[in-house]
């Protein structure tokens, strides 16, 4: 104990920071995965990387991690924030619009590559209980490490980016299920079948050691519902009125959620990642479910690359050297087999060779989940050690080559000339908000009829709010609102600003509607951005932060009445609105004064209506 003290205890989470802050900057210049990065962190730093110099060079060990205990517990809450995120992605909407490719196409290749896998496995020796879990693991890829791979190079929104997120969501789905099974095969082995076999004979009592499990996940969803949006309600309620301290009382209770979910899963005998699920889940259906994305985000970030790191950790380089035919050729073996097996899935649903060639390919290296599957095998005893351990180095080594398969994806289909779309519009909707919608920001009574009037006229659109009060009303008439933050550029990105038509802010904070602007016009210069103003000055302000129009309050009311007024003396209805048009036009002509050099002032609207006639 004689770090202790001396800072010695928290040596390798400073070690782990340290390579978080220079390992992975280092990848990112050189257009590399971060999660490589964490992978090629936890191998230099682990027990067969720097560490077998510390004894001629003691001081390298201040530069290893040491306490790899530390480092898998972390590790696991980095699963579980990943799970939680899955499960806030996991929408009706997404599902019902992507439901070809989710239900049909991943759901396929799931259970192909699990059977395919089990048989190899099988064929190699294995027991079949112990091959079955062995394929379950191995059947699924790596989102942590796919996904940021295709968005690098532009493929999300392509046929291949939107299928290649389709099967990784089914994966995704499939995990909970997969879980559930590894402990029904766990109770299985325990009840009398020691070499693993499967026996029909005991199947009834496993599934009845499930019957604890099923009923704290019950608690867990009925909790979940009766407790969880009342909760964020009362953050959020005291987030508006306490000046400082809001949104670190808003990423306290995210963290409570996964968390307190994580262990109470664990107390029913379930995993800590499947409780984190189904939290995400339940949040995903109120409306503070983008707010608590952006609060969760960076732990989620940090905690998967202590995941990573620790992968990296547990790659035994000796053991490697010592069979690198078996490890590198099971891992080669792995790629090639599901890389063939998606493929064929692929052209099965739909998807043209050229989408097929880069959806296998990408996908065809396993995923983080195999660790925490073959892990729980592990632990229930139900893998055999020493070949899993084989297995999880080989898949380990095959998620290296995520990039490398990428980029051979890229060089086979280089001259190849784009191929339209095969697949329903439905089925192709991009991952994220709903493409060409309106952005309403503040609900309130202005937002309220603004939202009316585009229903009205067939306009989609998606409001957001920061007052939960407003949230509520609104999701319980039925309207399209959720509770956030509008001036945080995170908030537009998870909103769809990138694909929205228009922006609509409707608040009536001056300093509010300044901010949200200037984030609106810094991620989208071309989006049409109608603004409410105070008055003059502040049309004034909003022009030279670059609207396209201001509507100020003090100068739409004064020509409401004097229109009002007009109509009411007996002036002739055409003779008072072309006199409110041409001073309407006046006042903008003033405001727009203020816009910055180099954008075209827009015609009047009133002329502008007229050439359209």
């Amino acid at each position: 104990m004689a770090t202790h003290g001396g800072g010695g205890e928290y040596k390798d989470l400073v070690v782990f920071l340290a390579a978080a802050g220079v390992v992975v900057p280092l990848f990112n210049r050189l257009r590399i995965s971060p999660v490589l990065g964490f992978l090629a962190a936890g191998v230099l730093l682990g027990p067969d990387g720097l560490a077998r110099l510390a004894d001629s060079a003691p001081w390298l060990s201040w530069l290893t991690i040491s306490d790899a205990a530390q480092i898998r517990s972390l590790s696991e809450l980095g699963v579980a924030f990943l799970l939680f995120m899955i499960g806030l992605e996991l929408s009706w909407e997404r599902l019902r619009a992507m439901r070809k490719l989710v239900f049909g196409l991943g759901l396929t290749q799931v259970a192909v590559c699990t059977v395919a896998l089990a048989a190899v496995f099988v064929l190699m020796g294995q027991p079949l209980v112990s091959a079955a879990v062995l394929g379950m693991g191995l059947a699924l890829s790596s989102t942590a490490v796919v996904m940021p791979v295709m968005a690098e190079r532009g493929r999300i929104k392509t046929t291949a980016g939107r299928a290649t997120f389709s099967i990784l969501l089914a994966q995704d789905l499939a995990v909970a299920p997969i879980l559930i099974t590894v402990t029904v095969l766990a109770a299985l082995a325990q009840s009398g079948v020691g070499s693993g076999d499967f026996d029909p004979a005991v199947l009834r009592p496993a599934l009845f050691t499930l019957i604890p499990a099923a009923i704290g996940l019950a608690l867990l969803v009925v909790l979940g519902r009766i407790v969880l949006r009342p909760m964020f309600r009362s953050v959020a309620r005291a987030k508006a009125r306490g000046q400082g301290q809001g949104q670190e009382m808003f990423i306290a209770a995210s963290l409570l959620v996964v968390i307190g979910a994580g262990l109470a899963a664990q107390a029913a005998g379930l995993s800590m990642s499947l409780g984190a699920l189904i939290a995400g889940l339940l949040l995903a259906e109120t409306e503070f479910r983008r707010e608590v994305e952006i609060s969760i985000e960076p732990f989620k970030g940090l905690l998967l690359g202590v995941f990573f790191v620790g992968v990296g950790i547990g790659l035994d380089l000796d053991a490697v050297a010592a069979d690198p035919a078996a490890v590198f050729g099971l891992a080669a073996m792995l790629t090639l087999l599901k890389a063939a097996l998606i493929f064929g899935a692929a052209r099965l649903w739909g998807l043209n060779n050229r989408t097929a060639v880069e959806t296998a390919l990408v996908l065809g290296p396993a995923g983080e989940f195999a660790f925490v599957i073959l892990g729980a095998g592990l632990v229930e005893g139900i893998a055999a050690p020493a070949f899993t351990q084989t297995v999880l180095m080989a898949a380990t080594i095959s998620i290296f080559t995520v990039p490398l398969m990428a980029l051979i994806a890229d060089r086979l289909l280089l001259r190849a000339v784009a191929a339209p779309p095969e697949l329903s519009p439905e089925a192709l909707e991009p991952p994220t908000a709903t493409s060409g919608q309106v952005l309403i920001v503040g609900f309130g009574r202005v937002g309220r009829l603004v939202g009316e009037m585009l229903t009205e006229h067939g306009q989609a659109f998606l409001a957001i709010d920061a007052n939960h009060t407003t949230v509520a009303k609104g999701r319980a008439e039925g309207a399209n609102v959720f509770y956030g933050d509008a001036g945080r550029i995170e908030m537009l990105q998870r909103c769809g600003i990138d694909t929205a038509r228009a922006m609509v802010v409707t608040m009536d904070a001056p300093a509010k509607v300044d901010e949200v602007v200037a984030a609106t016009r810094s991620l989208r210069p071309d989006l049409i951005l109608i603004a409410r103003a105070r008055d003059s000055k502040h049309a004034a302000r909003l022009y030279a932060l670059g609207v396209t129009d201001a509507v100020p309050e003090t100068t739409e009311a004064s020509l409401q009445l004097a229109e009002n007024t007009l109509v009411d003396l007996g002036v002739p209805m055409g003779l008072v609105l072309a006199s409110i048009h041409e001073r309407r036009d006046r006042f903008r002509k003033l405001f727009q004064e203020a816009m910055p050099e180099g954008e075209a002032a827009r015609s009047p609207r009133a002329l502008r209506s007229t050439l359209r006639r």
